[in-house]
């Protein structure tokens, strides 16, 4: 069953973004069915199949790519500039789901959907929450009484900040410090911390706002603070769990 959802997988990703070139999506993009290279990539896809499959599980191979060329179809319909990325992730989320499916019917495995409502499972969720949304909500009311006197002493620099960065790098630096933990790897946060240091206080001693730069420095820590208090958090009570 792994081997056989391996390669199934193996051949979409090879179809859908090795063999596909850039030209290929814009031209499907501008002319919809009507593009040649909507059939080549589907024409792809059959190929990536029959080879990797050595020819077997024929019918399966059919569903899977007249599927695919139903949900490439619909997508490029419905594509626009505002939802072009949630519909390639639901696209995507659809061919796997597909795969799933096919897997199933060749070689059924057990569905046992209680797993994900255990207390470790559960446990788990509820810290990567925390971590990634909890915390920063917390972080903004804790850095409130700080953010419109650091807004008025800022003084314009060379360019703007990416919309929700700030937000999207929290989550992502607390996602990371509490995996480290998870993995008892705690020389890993000094390099996360060094390595933040280096990009953003750069910056921050070029703009010479010291109220900026110790707003920031207050974040991080609180950010950094959070996901290693979660991190032990977790593991204390995975701990309790399991004994």
């Amino acid at each position: 069953m792994t081997l056989l959802a391996l390669k199934l997988i193996l051949a979409h990703f090879i179809g859908d973004f090795v063999l596909q070139p850039g030209h290929w999506v814009e031209d499907k993009l501008e002319k919809k069915a009507k593009s040649k290279y909507l059939y080549f990539h589907i024409g792809v896809h059959l190929l990536m199949l029959l080879i990797i499959l050595q020819f077997q599980y024929v019918g399966a191979i059919a569903f899977i790519v007249i599927t695919h060329f139903l949900f490439d179809l619909g997508k490029l319909y419905l594509t626009n500039p505002k939802n072009y990325r949630w519909l390639f992730v639901a696209d995507q989320i659809l061919h796997l789901l597909v795969l799933g499916g096919v897997v199933y019917w060749i070689a059924p495995f057990p569905l046992d959907f209680t797993e994900l409502c255990t207390e470790s499972t559960l446990l788990f969720i509820t810290f990567l929450v925390f971590v990634t949304y909890v915390s920063g909500i917390i972080m903004r009311m804790l850095l409130a009484p700080y953010i419109d006197e650091v807004a008025k002493s800022d003084e314009p620099g060379e360019g703007g900040s990416l919309k929700n960065a700030g937000t999207y790098i929290g989550m992502l630096e607390r996602l990371f410090v509490f995996g480290f933990i998870l993995m008892q790897q705690w020389a890993a946060i000094g390099l996360l911390i060094a390595a933040k240091s280096v990009f953003r206080f750069g910056d921050l001693n070029k703009s010479k706002n010291r109220k900026l730069t110790e707003y920031v420095l207050i974040g991080t820590l609180l950010s950094f603070g959070l996901a290693m208090l979660s991190g032990m958090c977790y593991q204390y009570l995975a701990d309790l769990l399991t004994s």
